[in-house]
């Protein structure tokens, strides 16, 4: 622990940062590729299929948000305490944070399977997407308790600067979900069923495979005798956990509507909207992995003081990932009709659909990279006020508004465009909450 500390708080930023950046985004990118295989191998039963994995992405971006919600919580708390150099409380808050989140995925399996056809309907599914949201939902919750643990375990690993581990959890698990879905779905002739089994597999798979790399190296080791959920532990990880749940179960409520209001205009808009999340949730994993690698460089600079290298840290990263996003955001405006012909094709309405919402989201992608940099430096600072306003803020205070109202005055355009107008506004949001912590910091660090 004492090289680490040196480590973290000496090396210079850009290598140190990219050094743990690269595992973590490895880890966003293989989980949202993996997310996108049951888009892409569901696409080819047909567009009712496509569009039951969208609705059912809002339950998974709830068992998300849990995961994230106990991860954060109790990451944030473990990188600001071993730059304090105080490794034991550092311990009781990993075991807690664990057994917690397997706990919350067991209630979010059991009420998900009791009310399973009143939630898929809730989701938004149509008459005729009902039987296929309920076949895959009824399958993948079985996962939830193994799904929230595995995102705590990766997040703990990735805020002690031990991302290498948790990378090699993820992307195995993954890649058995990869190989899994074309030969349940099509050789066994499972359809869609074939894939919701696939995905629980993987996560299973993810699962175990954290706790062995949980044992090696400098990892924090996860204990029941360490489980202490006191109330001032709970605390700690509600303060430092609940701008991730903000941001992932508004995330899922943003879904619910984007669903809800797509299906006015029927299935293959669903659907379309659907392949148009995935495809943009997969190129911002790159950007989330990265402010991950920055996240306990901050925590541990943070906790140790240094607030100068907090800065000049949290500056690269948003240099380097608005020239990656804008990157992305021309070709993929180029090419977006073959984009979204790769996940369902020979349904026009689906390719039309998914095309114009496509280029909406693109025109305003490389915003999120300081959306979401300002919101993790916040997070890991312990700033919980801030931090979940703006998280709340991009598809939460604005982007529910705005798909409500635009699709009244502006039909499916209004559908199309509304997360690219939430971006601009959560943008600029942005400036004033961290602005005034980088001053603050800016001012102790001439001090």
């Amino acid at each position: 622990m004492k090289d680490k500390f040196t480590y973290m708080t000496t090396a210079s930023l850009p290598g140190l940062i990219s050094s743990l950046a690269v595992p973590t985004i490895i880890s966003m990118l293989i989980t949202a590729f993996y997310n996108m295989a049951d888009t892409y191998f569901v696409g080819k039963i047909n567009t009712q299929a496509t569009a039951a994995v969208g609705i059912a992405f809002s339950v998974m971006a709830i068992i998300q948000a849990l995961g994230f919600f106990f991860g954060h919580g109790s990451g944030n708390y473990i990188s600001r305490k071993l730059g304090a150099k105080d490794t034991g409380n550092a311990e009781r808050m990993a075991s807690t944070g664990f057994f917690c989140a397997l706990l919350a995925g067991g209630c979010v399996t059991f009420f998900g399977l009791l009310f399973l056809t009143p939630i898929a309907r809730i989701l938004g599914s149509t008459p005729t997407i009902l039987p296929y949201s309920e076949r895959y939902l009824g399958i993948t919750l079985l996962g939830a308790p193994f799904m929230a643990a595995s995102l705590v375990l990766n997040n703990q690993m990735r805020f002690q600067g031990n991302a290498l581990y948790a990378m090699v959890g993820i992307t195995l698990g993954a890649v058995l979900n990869v190989g899994l879905d074309p030969l349940l779905i099509f050789t066994c002739g499972m359809g869609i069923q074939g894939a919701a089994i696939a995905t629980v597999c993987s996560q299973i798979c993810s699962f175990f495979l954290l706790l062995m790399m949980e044992r090696r190296g400098n990892n924090i080791r996860i204990r029941w005798r360490n489980f202490t959920p006191t109330l001032p532990m709970l605390k700690e990880i509600v303060q430092g956990g609940t701008p991730s749940l903000c941001r992932q179960g508004l995330g899922s409520l943003a879904t619910i509507c984007l669903n809800v209001s797509a299906g006015a205009f029927g299935d293959a808009a669903i659907a379309g909207m659907s392949i148009v999340t995935r495809i943009c949730m997969f190129i911002n994993s790159f950007i989330i992995g990265f402010g991950q690698g920055y996240q306990p460089v901050c925590g541990f600079n943070y906790g140790a003081g240094l607030y100068r290298r907090v800065r000049e840290g949290f500056w690269f990263c948003v240099r380097f990932g608005t020239l990656f996003l804008l990157v992305c955001a021309v070709l993929g405006y180029i090419f977006a009709p073959e984009i979204v012909e790769l996940f369902r094709k020979g349904d026009p309405m689906v390719t039309q659909v998914g095309t114009n919402a496509l280029r909406w989201q693109l025109i305003s992608l490389p915003l999120s990279a300081w959306i979401m940099l300002c919101n993790m430096m916040l997070q890991t600072i312990r700033r919980p006020i801030p931090a979940t306003i703006l998280a709340a803020s991009r598809q939460g205070l604005f982007f529910i508004p705005f798909i409500w109202l635009l699709p009244i005055w502006l039909g499916l355009q209004g559908v199309e465009m509304s997360q690219a107008l939430a971006d601009v506004c959560s943008a600029l949001l942005a400036i004033p909450l961290a602005g005034k912590v980088l001053r603050e910091m800016k001012a102790k660090s001439n001090s």
